[in-house]
């Protein structure tokens, strides 16, 4: 079975919805063979899993049975795990997961948090795999109505820990649970902004966090037009992603579960070229070390952050210094005439056009 915490983070978990009416590519990927073909093309783009779902999750969509739910996920995990490839299954009923764990699917996704089927926590724990446990508050169907906090942050991070108590008492090994905060599940825009800015509160936990906002509604709300009308779902959202992306894993986030693989993963790298910490798996019960350096840098008022800004910025003067001084150097250099070289004809300005055979 394949070890996650082997895996350098941070990981990027690309997403394959075998779907009809996804919110964001519905239908695209509902065929067996562009499936596994795109699920091969995004592990190529640097995706280290792939998250396969056969019924949608979208806010009011409606369910399909587990019968219909297994034909479609099946064939295209199955074909992905032959070709290499690790597979997640998406799904919130304990059959399914069965079935896709023994198809060779290695994690459960569920968005459920184990809500939705008693049974899950029993398949997980016989089958030794990861499970993330996402937070929720009721289907597709219902779940904006639920969306009524006092303290969006405070509530996610006390009901993600009653999930994680219920799955250990379970018998699921500690270090196969990863936390999701479910941003736009039961969330409006100005929650899953809250939930954004504060993962290290929900880091605090000790398990590693899967952040998911790709091509969600509020990044659309927050891109919308001068009429008001928000950015359309699917690629026009895809910067956007990246960047809340790339702020997750800077505030210490295990993995992004992303639709654009290749920008993601691009814009990672680079944050990690830069000199960011990688991100690790957690000993169970201890906070990610770089998430309190993630606070510390983000807040404004912090001296030490200041202190490491002037000497970067003093740092930055003092090479724009020397390239000038390199700079004019070489223009002595150029003005120079070489040892040997004719002097300028009599009467004839220096650097001006000479005629030649005059």
């Amino acid at each position: 079975m394949t070890d996650l915490r082997t895996l350098p983070g941070p990981v990027v978990m690309g997403v394959l919805n075998v779907t009809p009416d996804s919110f964001s590519d519905g239908g695209r990927y509902a065929n067996r063979d562009a499936a596994v073909a795109h699920g091969i093309a995004m592990c190529a783009d640097g995706a280290a899993l792939i998250d396969v779902g056969g019924e949608s999750t979208r806010p009011g969509a409606g369910r399909v049975d587990a019968e219909e739910e297994s034909r479609r996920v099946l064939p295209v995990i199955r074909d992905l795990a032959a070709a290499g490839v690790r597979v997640s299954i998406d799904t919130t009923r304990a059959s399914v997961a069965a079935a896709a764990i023994e198809a060779g699917a290695v994690t459960v996704n569920d968005v459920s948090g184990g809500l939705a089927d008693p049974q899950m926590a029993k398949v997980v724990a016989a089958a030794g795999v990861p499970w993330i446990l996402m937070h929720w508050r009721g289907h597709s169907q219902r779940m904006q109505q639920l969306a009524v906090y006092d303290d969006v942050v405070a509530e996610v991070r006390d009901e993600l820990s009653r999930r994680v108590d219920e799955a250990l008492a379970a018998g699921v090994a500690a270090e196969n649970v990863i936390i999701d905060p479910g941003l736009g599940f039961a969330k409006t825009a100005a929650h899953n902004w809250a939930l954004t800015r504060h993962l290290g509160t929900l880091l605090s936990l000790g398990f590693p966090l899967l952040f998911a906002a790709s091509r969600k509604s509020y990044l659309g709300s927050l891109l919308a037009g001068p009429d008001g009308t928000p950015r359309p779902a699917g690629e026009q959202r895809d910067a956007a992603t990246v960047a809340t992306s790339v702020l997750a894993v800077a505030a210490g986030a295990w993995g992004v579960r992303v639709h654009q693989v290749r920008d993601t993963a691009d814009a990672i790298a680079v944050w990690q070229a830069a000199g960011a910490p990688r991100a690790v798996w957690p000993a169970t019960g201890t906070a990610i070390p770089a998430t309190d350096a993630a606070n510390r840098a983000t807040d404004a008022a912090n001296p030490a952050t200041d202190a490491a800004d002037r000497a970067t910025d003093a740092a930055g003067q003092a090479t724009d210094a020397a390239d000038q001084a390199t700079g004019a150097a070489d223009s002595v250099t150029e003005a120079k005439p070489a040892a040997g070289a004719a002097k300028p004809a009599s009467g004839t300005a220096a650097g001006t056009p000479g005629v030649e055979g005059a």
